[in-house]
């Protein structure tokens, strides 16, 4: 059964007439009788009884006609439902990012987010690059924030999108007792110092750095953990290369930050699915993130 012409035989049942559902249609009355004509033959019965004044519903046409209510008020919420995700005063926006992004870049724009456009909703994942990016493959999420060391290449996904955000300055991090002279600390200088690790690319990164200025370094301790890398340090138990956001998230009282010389930023990317970008709340979110990375 045709559901244009269910609407159509709705609009003559509430009007009363053919006359008057053609007017509050705009057409022509005999294009609404064609209409309800072809319903009838569908349906296999009169819906209406035609007469001078107007029309009135049989047996089957008001039984129709409840179905027709139900039809027309399931598509008036369908519109709405679209408009609002058109305007933004609803949708749904499901984000993965690397812990020191989901502790900084992300809870900002979030916030602006929410202020702006209060129906769009906002769902974090936190996930190291790898894992964000299986969930983005997936489609468990919509964007995915991810990083990549200095020597690296940009994370370069077959069917995805990817947009450098900003550069993440790596920071050499010392138990306070062992604060410099407040210039660029040459790694070569810390040779025979023990070290901490993070993830796997972030270990892979420190061993780089290091070989750079002419060492190995003696890896003690491994934890993904900004938090754990500066209380071991701030307990003189090695030190480490922290990115910029961990330590915008948290600085430890106990450790002091100094540039290195032989240490590269990291870059931070977004990204996404090309076709996700057209949806208004993702594109909002999108906005406000690079907003927020390059400030």
């Amino acid at each position: 059964m045709d559901a244009h012409r269910l609407l159509v035989f709705q609009q003559v049942a509430r009007a009363g007439s053919i006359a008057g559902a053609a007017r509050a249609l705009g057409w022509t009355q005999p294009a609404v009788s064609q209409h309800l004509r072809l319903l009838e033959r569908q349906a296999g019965t009169p819906l209406v009884l035609r007469r001078p004044r107007g029309v009135l519903l049989t047996e089957a046409g008001t039984a129709l006609l409840r179905h027709a209510d139900a039809i027309a008020a399931r598509l008036q919420a369908a519109a709405d439902d679209l408009g609002a995700l058109a305007d933004l005063r609803s949708g749904t926006v499901r984000l993965a990012a690397f812990p020191s992004a989901s502790a900084t870049i992300v809870p900002a724009a979030m916030s602006v987010l929410a202020d702006r456009h209060p129906g769009i909703d906002v769902r974090l994942r936190e996930a190291e690059p790898a894992d964000a990016l299986a969930l983005l493959r997936t489609g468990e999420v919509d964007v995915a924030v991810v990083f990549a060391h200095a020597g690296q290449a940009p994370p370069d996904e077959p069917g995805l999108t990817g947009v450098r955000l900003a550069d993440d300055p790596l920071r050499l991090v010392l138990p306070a007792s062992r604060a410099p002279a407040g210039r660029p600390v040459d790694l070569r200088s810390l040779a025979g110092e023990k070290w901490i690790a993070g993830c796997e690319h972030c270990t892979e990164n420190l061993r780089r750095t290091c070989e750079a200025a002419g060492f190995a370094p003696d890896v003690r301790h491994g934890t993904d953990d900004y938090v754990v890398t500066q209380a071991l340090i701030a307990r003189g138990l090695g030190m480490g290369l922290l990115p910029r956001l961990a330590l915008d998230a948290y600085t430890h009282p106990e450790v002091v930050v100094a540039e290195a010389v032989q240490a590269r930023p990291r870059t931070v990317h977004v990204l996404h699915h090309p076709e996700a970008a057209q949806i208004p709340a993702v594109r909002q979110a999108l906005r406000v993130l690079g907003e927020h990375a390059r400030g």
